[in-house]
């Protein structure tokens, strides 16, 4: 399962520095792309602006399929607050643009499953596949427009996997 998620977080962070290397977050000291796993930081109040926060909610397994089928539901929530020069009045289009984002780095819906605890990272047996994001409403939270899309992922789970 660990294996399986960090493979979907580290494909769609590679993406995402392909797509647009100018949505970056700079966190304890270090600029990277704009996307983060919310349980491996440290706890805030409220996430940052115009970064994708990957959450793992859900998970369920398939007892009757003859190999062990991992089903977990991933929600990635990202808000924008606009920009300072257009004192904030470009937020709608700001969050129409990180929804095309999040669109294209879900395709293609699947990745080689890797071996991240180990270095250099190893390539495992399967693949990590996904379905489409299903978009929640845009809220609004104070002056920000924020929207949750949540995404499940699959994944076999290979002999000695945690």
């Amino acid at each position: 399962m660990q294996n399986a998620q960090n493979t979907f977080y580290i494909a769609l962070r590679n993406r995402l520095a392909a797509l647009n290397p100018n949505r970056t977050i700079f966190l304890r000291g270090v600029t990277r792309p704009g996307i983060l796993v919310e349980s491996n930081e440290l706890v805030t109040a409220m996430a940052p602006p115009n970064v994708f926060v990957l959450r793992w909610q859900g998970l369920r397994s398939d007892p009757y399929l003859a190999e062990v089928m991992v089903q977990m539901e991933c929600e990635i929530e990202y808000s924008t607050e606009g920009t300072e020069a257009n004192l904030g009045m470009d937020r709608g289009p700001m969050l129409t643009e990180m929804d095309a984002e999040l669109n294209a780095l879900l395709q293609p819906a699947s990745t080689q499953k890797m071996n991240y605890s180990v270095s250099p990272a190893t390539a495992m047996e399967t693949q990590v596949f996904w379905t489409e994001a299903t978009f929640g409403p845009v809220a609004v939270k104070r002056d920000r427009l924020q929207r949750t899309a949540k995404i499940h992922v699959f994944s076999y789970e290979e002999p000695g996997e945690l």
